[in-house]
């Protein structure tokens, strides 16, 4: 079902200093590109078709896959105005306990308050673009943050400044994964749900919030959100979604195959988001 934009527009990830750059930039690559006729296709990590979920049944989609000729540094976008890594003010990746796996719930000195959702577990893997993507990023390190059930983001959105969940740092394993435990996010006016991560060399780098290598976005297939959407606590997603579409979204307008997570799951068992990260 192809959606269209309503009229409404909010302020997440929509301020121009944040995006322009860098949709001008990803606009001029993909132009170039075009002029040789030979489209680049994006790394994931599974092959496979996307099939049609619904509240009960399994899921699975996919971006595409790749040869090793075919491989591409997963597009930059921009962080939004949300991240919390020091680059406007609040910076939770020097706290205590940020090196997480579950990030539902908020840690340190948050008021401790836990995200409430559809369970999501997301594996992003990191490789090496230069070698093909055949090469993982063993130590590298993913910083990883969202939007909560109703679309707020932890430590900036009224309501829950004083919490912290949803954000959580791993370091990449040697087969350059990483793995978190989440909920699967709502859909704000104005942006196509979707789940914001930063790739650092170390761990070190990640934790010292500094030496970010790439800024990027993971997109959720449109089926799964509908099915996810149609259960409690996600009522507003429902009136939210139903204007937008990923191609007419201001950030994966020009090009969401290397971004769209491969899906597996249900809303009753929870799903898994898996993509391929080329740095």
């Amino acid at each position: 079902m192809h959606r269209h934009h309503g009229d409404e527009v909010h302020e997440h990830d929509r301020g121009l200093s944040y995006d322009l750059p860098v949709l001008a930039r990803r606009r001029m690559i993909r132009l170039l590109a075009g002029a040789s006729l030979v489209p680049l296709v994006g790394c994931t990590s599974d092959e496979g078709t996307s099939a049609s979920s619904s509240s009960s049944a399994s899921t699975a989609a996919s971006g595409g896959s790749a040869s090793s000729a075919e491989c591409a540094t997963i597009p930059d976008e921009t962080a939004g105005p949300f991240p919390g890594d020091g680059s406007n003010g609040v910076n939770v990746l020097k706290e205590s306990g940020v090196v997480r796996s579950d990030i539902r719930q908020s840690f340190g000195d948050s008021a401790g308050g836990t995200a409430e959702g559809v369970p999501l577990t997301i594996t992003l893997t990191v490789v090496d673009a230069a070698s093909g993507c055949g090469t993982p990023k063993q130590g590298a390190a993913v910083y990883v943050w969202q939007c909560d059930r109703e679309g707020a983001y932890s430590l900036y959105s009224d309501g829950v400044t004083e919490e912290n969940y949803l954000r959580g740092v791993q370091e990449t394993d040697e087969q350059g994964r990483v793995t978190f435990t989440s909920i699967f996010p709502g859909c704000y006016p104005g942006r196509w749900p979707h789940l914001h991560f930063e790739v650092y060399g170390s761990l070190a780098d990640a934790t010292a919030a500094t030496s970010i290598t790439n800024t990027s976005q993971l997109a959720f297939p449109e089926d799964v959100c509908d099915a996810v959407y149609a259960t409690d606590g996600y009522g507003t997603s429902v009136r939210n979604l139903s204007g937008l579409s990923l191609e007419d979204d201001g950030i994966f307008s020009d090009g969401h195959e290397r971004q769209l997570a491969t899906m597996k799951g249900s809303t009753t068992e929870g799903y898994t988001a898996t993509l391929t990260v080329p740095v």
